[in-house]
């Protein structure tokens, strides 16, 4: 990795640090993430649900209540088309929650990942017709489907999408259109996520009736799906995950209760890393593995028998998806290691039989990971073959796709994530001409990842000081990235340790200070280091809490040997 440590404005920290009060550290790491004046960083610094935008900014708001509340009234019938990721699925479940509490007669349609896949079916509209189904309203998606929502109208189904993903210039013909990404749209906040857009239509709908407590109760929903699904965690972003995280400590609902019980993280604050790598994986687990049903199901139980059923459900699927995840990765390096030619590429087209197409998305990122190039990878099936796609800083994997849309049948994404359908037969055209987009739009530094360090610290002055410095900044995520610190001349302790066969444990100190030093899944590199070397480290901070006892401890981002 390249290590690259930013020039700050000096005059700018100095100038914060008068005005407000705070540290040099802290003023450092405003001033990082692009905030100088005082205002800004109070705002960024204490959220408040004061923050958050009118939802009647967003165009076609006053459209989509007036028709909802319509069909209340009425009594007809509403279908909410939903998706089968936790994006997807808990917008479901925040609207599902708000239409029954106004008294809506509404069910929700969760594709199947395999039988359907992603976005909207002419055959789902055309039985919702036959059930006289009169509103359909969409989830995380729906606002580049033309055809579908055009048969829906045929059929006398107004449909109102909510969805975050960006739009094509012309819009589909529906009822009102929720997508702050419109160009027409002055919503100020344009980086919601699909569960965010559902949740400005529940605020909308049920206005002054909701009290604060009500707010933070579907906040904690909102939340898991605004840090699941990778959104900067900016703006209204940061509210939501910031107060959804701290009411998600006392879970009412029995569903999540039982989630989080199986997560291993019950009665303690949750954070945006526990999200990440605990619950949204679970949840994920049920669209990927099996139905998302289950996720809605969870939710809306009102039984905590049946909540805990359904969660250990769930930790099951999710132990089968990491099992099938590891199998197809593992036939990934055979084949790397067959044709290491392949890895000096610009990018990664790898190709499989049977590979489950429910985790072909997590296996994409993980190679993304481990080589830093654009990739796609695909499950084949019956002369069929199922793809999705990762990408890197600086290239842009939508457009590139699109500049080969004669290759798929079916495509869509956005510029870090993708995913497509293609006759088998075209994926050597497709590594051809995917390869030469890269080569076109990239150069050899955009292949060599970089570290981003926020500031470089001498070990004996790292405190809990420091560390309260750092937790202001929480949550983080995409667009707030956890602060990254260097220290050079770290004196290594005690001999390497490795812990359950994937973690490398060192203990590192400088002028007499000790800290553990953690490296997750970097056992392989523990060969590199040995007691008396001194190392310069790149790392985050975290606290260790073991037997009621807190340390401080660093979290390894990359190490150097000195003289190696």
């Amino acid at each position: 990795m390249r290590w690259l440590v930013p020039p700050v404005d000096p005059d700018a920290i100095a100038n914060l640090s008068r005005e407000l009060g705070f540290s040099p550290l802290l003023a450092r790491l405003l001033v990082r993430r692009g905030i100088r004046d005082p205002e800004t960083a109070q705002r960024f610094l204490r959220p408040s649900l004061d923050q958050i935008p009118d939802p009647f900014l967003m165009a076609d708001m006053p459209a989509a209540v007036e028709r909802l509340r319509r069909a209340i009234d009425r009594n007809e019938k509403v279908l909410i088309y939903g998706d089968y990721d936790v994006d997807g699925t808990l917008a479901v479940v925040v609207l599902l929650t708000a239409l029954r509490s106004l008294g809506a007669k509404v069910e929700a349609h969760i594709p199947d990942r395999f039988a359907e896949g992603y976005g909207m079916r002419i055959p789902v509209i055309e039985r919702a017709a036959s059930e006289n189904v009169r509103v359909i309203i969409s989830v995380d998606t729906g606002v580049r489907e033309h055809e579908v929502i055009k048969r829906a109208g045929e059929l006398g189904i107004d449909c109102i999408v909510t969805d975050h993903h960006l739009p094509e210039s012309h819009l589909p013909p529906a009822k009102a259109i929720l997508n702050p990404r419109r160009a027409d749209c002055s919503y100020p906040d344009k980086n919601l996520s699909g569960v965010g857009v559902a949740w400005k239509l529940v605020q909308a709908m049920l206005g002054e009736r909701l009290s604060e407590r009500q707010v933070l109760s579907y906040l904690k929903v909102v939340a898991i799906g605004t840090v699941a699904d990778v959104v900067p965690l900016l703006g209204e972003n940061r509210i939501i995950a910031h107060f959804g995280l701290r009411a998600l400590a006392e879970p009412e609902q029995p569903g999540l209760g039982a989630l989080l019980e199986v997560a291993g993280i019950c009665g303690r604050p949750v954070t945006t890393g526990e999200i990440g790598f605990r619950i949204a994986p679970r949840l994920n687990a049920a669209g990927r593995m099996e139905n998302a049903r289950d996720v809605i199901d969870l939710f809306m139980t009102r039984e905590a028998s049946r909540a805990r059923e359904i969660a250990q459900k769930l930790e099951a699927l999710n132990r089968e998806r990491q099992s099938v995840e590891d199998e197809i990765l593992r036939q990934i390096e055979a084949q790397l290691r067959q044709s290491p030619q392949r890895v000096q590429k610009y990018s990664l087209v790898i190709s499989g039989d049977g590979w489950h197409r429910g985790v072909i998305g997590i296996v994409a990122q993980r190679v993304v990971d481990r080589y830093h190039r654009p990739a796609l990878v695909i499950g084949v099936e019956n002369g069929v073959g199922v793809g999705s796609g990762r990408s890197i800083r600086g290239f842009h994997l939508l457009d590139a796709l699109a500049a080969m849309s004669d290759l798929f049948d079916r495509y869509g994404g956005h510029a870090q994530a993708a995913g497509f359908t293609l006759q088998s037969g075209r994926i050597e055209e497709l590594e051809t001409r995917f390869e030469n987009c890269a080569r076109s739009n990239l150069t050899p530094e955009d292949l060599e990842p970089v570290l981003q360090i926020d500031a470089e610290l001498d070990l004996a002055g790292v405190d809990w000081s420091g560390f309260e410095d750092v937790e202001r900044l929480e949550p983080f995520g995409c667009g707030n990235a956890a602060p990254v610190f260097l220290a050079r001349g770290l004196s290594v302790a005690l001999p390497p340790r490795i812990l359950q066969e994937k973690h490398l444990k060192l203990k590192v100190g400088q002028a007499g200070k000790l800290f553990d030093a953690l490296g997750w899944g970097r056992a392989e590199q523990g060969s590199r280091v040995s007691c008396g070397q001194c190392l310069d480290m790149v790392f985050t901070l975290d606290q260790n809490v073991y037997h009621g006892v807190a340390t401080l401890q660093l979290v390894m981002k990359d190490f150097r040997v000195q003289g190696a």
